[in-house]
């Protein structure tokens, strides 16, 4: 990949989104805003190696995290203060807008993505099941853990095929995070039930 001239070694990209990423799941756990921040940190190598490697789906999709990234900050902020009974809003509007976003792009990036090549089935079914699971995310939904396992098995297969070793190894590191953070968010649902 070159950018302004300088040529970035796909391993630095690699490597570099895969830190932010696992910053990013430390905060997630205990449902931090400052997940989001290093989520979204993530995305400009993520893009960059994408874009570079001509995987349009993969990364359309960082500019999908984006979206559910500033928007899902901004909805944790507004959720943290409606709970102190400061404000009301609209929940299901805000989260329309992202989506209404989100599946343009999605649709843009299919569109200019060959299906001929039977890879880039692997890579349309990894970006659907994010999709589905940002989605959980950003409500803070314990089943959107189960569905990040699945995307980490599609993606670990997809990566492999395309040598991008770090994401690959990276695959098998978040799924072992998913899991706990589905007992963890499951707990917290469950005690939310009972003191309902």
């Amino acid at each position: 990949m070159t950018l302004f001239s300088l040529p970035i070694p796909t391993l630095v990209l690699d490597l570099t989104g895969g830190l932010c990423v696992l910053v990013s799941l430390y905060y997630l756990f205990s449902k931090s805003p400052t997940y989001w921040h290093w989520s979204n940190a993530s995305l400009l190598p993520y893009f960059l190696l994408f874009l570079g490697g001509g995987q349009w789906m993969l990364a359309g999709l960082q500019v999908t995290y984006l979206l559910f990234g500033v928007h899902g900050l901004y909805l944790w902020h507004l959720e943290a203060r409606r709970a102190r009974g400061e404000i009301r809003f609209n929940e299901r509007a805000w989260y329309g807008v992202t989506w209404a976003a989100s599946l343009l792009i999605f649709a843009y990036t299919v569109a200019v993505t060959d299906f001929s090549q039977a890879w880039n089935g692997v890579q349309f079914a990894a970006v659907t099941l994010a999709l589905v699971a940002n989605f959980g995310t950003t409500r803070r939904w314990a089943w959107a853990w189960p569905v990040w396992i699945a995307v980490n098995a599609v993606q670990a297969v997809y990566f492999w095929h395309t040598g991008y070793w770090v994401l690959f190894a990276l695959q098998f590191v978040l799924a072992a995070m998913s899991v706990y953070g589905w007992r963890v968010w499951r707990r917290d649902e469950a005690r939310a039930v009972a003191f309902a």
